[in-house]
């Protein structure tokens, strides 16, 4: 495990080779087996394929999202407000599992944050994934994940060091 944490990192170009359909199931159950306050599972999970929606989805804030565009699939993570107080936190844990699993798989992966994040100066993020995917009101997107395969010559650093010092030990 800590080699997969290790050797994780944040993928931003992606090939233009499309993700097998035996990857996409994987991606699929393991979001599915993410843990959750009280096991409410407080989300819904949206699996884009599509290059057109894709593009969309790719203009959903000003910053940090135009690579989704090139990305073979986006899993859209969208919080149930009325399940569960801590949505937040249960589809934060089903994102990372997303992009564990995604690079378990060979696959790279890179969060954008949509929550508390605008579309514009008149609509969030969120509202725009909303209605562009038709979902309803009571849910609150909360990241997309961008998944495809790295483009070649994509630079890997694979031991990155992290400090101790956030590190209290008693």
């Amino acid at each position: 495990m800590l080699d997969l944490l290790y050797s994780r990192q944040s993928i931003r170009k992606y090939s233009d080779q499309p993700i097998e359909a035996d990857k996409i199931e994987t991606l699929i159950e393991a979001v599915l087996l993410s843990p959750s306050s009280k096991n409410r599972q407080p989300w819904k999970f949206i699996a884009v394929t599509d290059k057109t929606v894709l593009k969309q989805l790719s203009t959903a804030k000003p910053n940090g999202a135009s690579f989704l565009a090139e990305a073979a699939l986006a899993i859209v993570i969208a919080g149930d407000t009325e399940k569960s107080d801590v949505w937040v936190e249960d589809c934060s844990i089903a994102a990372i599992i997303t992009q564990l699993t995604a690079h378990d798989l060979g696959l790279g992966s890179c969060w954008i944050q949509l929550r508390e994040r605008m579309h514009n100066e008149t609509i969030s993020a969120s509202e725009y994934v909303k209605d562009l995917l038709h979902l309803q009101n009571h849910l609150e997107i909360e990241c997309i994940i961008a998944i495809g395969y790295p483009k070649e010559g994509t630079k890997l650093n694979l031991k990155t060091k992290r400090t101790t010092e956030n590190v209290t030990r008693i």
